[in-house]
């Protein structure tokens, strides 16, 4: 169901009693549609993001996020070198959950177009760690999820197992996996607290003239639990370009011992994201998620030079891009980050264009596809990254980036009884503005700058 931005904006205030609505425009973000979402503005300027789910799904995924977003005290946040969005309320819209959360701005990077280098890679490796060494506590005592690396380690094992049932999994996967769930040198790891999944798309950017890009915000904590901090690590294997910077500048600001093994767990959870989705698929018995992901399972096999995810334990070459099609797999089959949410930085469309970037996909795959679009699926040897390949990759669509949008005004007042889904052709209008152009401008500079 599409509800109106002045409809959901109008539910705003019922989750903050005494809020004075002026405005209200649809959040421009190109997110995975899961929510109805819109941008309210407030009589003392402020933004809220305002989301609304219409299945159990979604709505538990809510939940979560409010619950987390609690837990994150003023302590905890000022532990943070950026900012997390603030919990404004909840309410319902009809039978729907409704959560009403701070919009935070900046505008976010697609991971194939994440650039090696100083400003961004190492922003981002420095705010990953910067949540991991946030206290435990914070999510005991909010009574979130909790894992030893035993039973991360169990969990995993559960799934290989699962995924094998169906037998849809490559025989050389399957033997793969469960040699390195059987590791034991992969598992000695202190568990920390996790988001759970990030994604280069949680992160929100400013242009630092002289730092380059920045991360000034982190979204998506509806995973917010403590576990293997190598998960938060998988999306790196969809940025070639950026994998080594944002490992180096994690490690260096890791308040721990050194994990030799962090990036080869980081590689198993990527691969293994296509092994849920084949799960999900199987349980809700559809043959076309399942068809979808078995054919992912047999492009990533068909592409191994080596079996043997261990090799690459002690080196330090990084995580090669073996699994551009990792992009495919969509929110509804893992922790994933919901970028339509709690921005609007800029349209990355207008950015990157990839014009055969969805094809003729399937129903299924065309929705998997909606994040970042599948790229290459020739995995190279484990013990070499070369570099040359990664560049000729195709980045793909970088679905998840939003961009700022301050050229729809809305309605100049939103009254909450009204609930009017009338809108203004003008709500429809999204023209590229200066922070779009700042955008494009700030990563052009500093791809060429780390070129020279």
């Amino acid at each position: 169901m599409r509800r109106s931005p002045f409809t959901l904006a109008a539910a705003v205030t019922a989750a903050l009693p005494g809020a004075e609505v002026t405005g209200a425009r649809a959040l421009s973000a190109d997110g995975d549609g899961r929510f109805d979402s819109a941008v309210a503005t407030l009589a003392d300027g402020r933004e809220l993001a305002i989301r609304v789910a219409d299945d159990d799904e979604t709505a538990r995924e809510l939940a979560a996020e409010a619950l987390a977003l609690r837990a994150l005290t003023a302590g905890a946040r000022a532990m943070l070198p950026f900012r997390a969005p603030e919990y404004i309320g909840e309410t319902r819209l009809g039978d729907s959950r409704a959560l009403v959360t701070e919009l935070l701005p900046g505008f976010q990077i697609e991971a194939a177009m994440v650039p090696a280098g100083r400003g961004a890679a190492e922003s981002m490796g420095t705010a990953i760690a910067a949540v991991h060494t946030l206290p435990t506590s914070v999510v005991r005592g909010a009574g979130l999820t909790t894992r030893s690396a035993q039973e991360s380690r169990d969990e995993l094992i559960r799934l290989v197992d699962a995924a094998a049932s169906t037998g849809r999994v490559p025989a050389r996967l399957t033997i793969r996996w469960r040699d390195a769930v059987a590791d034991d040198d992969l598992w000695r790891y202190e568990s920390t607290v996790v988001l759970g999944g990030v994604q280069s798309t949680s992160f929100l950017f400013r242009d630092d003239p002289d730092l380059g890009p920045e991360v000034t915000g982190l979204l998506g904590w509806h995973s917010l639990s403590v576990g293997d901090p190598a998960i938060d690590l998988s999306w790196l294997s969809a940025a070639p370009d950026a994998a080594d910077d944002v490992h180096a500048a994690y490690a260096r600001a890791a308040d721990r011992g050194t994990d030799a093994a962090l990036e080869v767990r980081a590689r198993l959870h990527a691969e293994l994201e296509f092994a849920r989705w084949l799960v999900h698929g199987n349980s809700l018995r559809r043959q076309d998620i399942v068809d979808d992901a078995a054919a992912l399972l047999e492009s990533l096999a068909d592409g191994l030079h080596d079996d043997d995810l261990g090799v690459i334990a002690s080196r330090r070459d990084g995580v090669d891009s073996a699994l551009d099609a990792l992009d495919r797999v969509p929110a509804a089959a893992v922790a994933d980050v919901d970028t339509s949410m709690q921005t609007d930085a800029y349209n990355p469309n207008e950015l990157w264009h990839d014009e055969d970037a969805t094809g003729d996909m399937s129903d299924a795959a065309a929705e998997a596809a909606r994040r970042m679009q599948v790229g290459s699926l020739a995995t190279e040897d484990l013990s070499s990254v070369r570099a040359d390949e990664h560049r000729d990759q195709a980045p793909g669509r970088p679905g998840d980036a939003q961009r700022r949008d301050d050229a729809v005004e809305a309605h100049p007042s939103v009254d909450a009884a009204d609930g009017s889904d009338e809108s203004s052709p003008e709500d429809e209008a999204h023209p590229e503005d200066e922070a779009q152009r700042a955008a494009r401008a700030a990563l052009q500079r500093w791809k060429s700058s780390d070129s020279e």
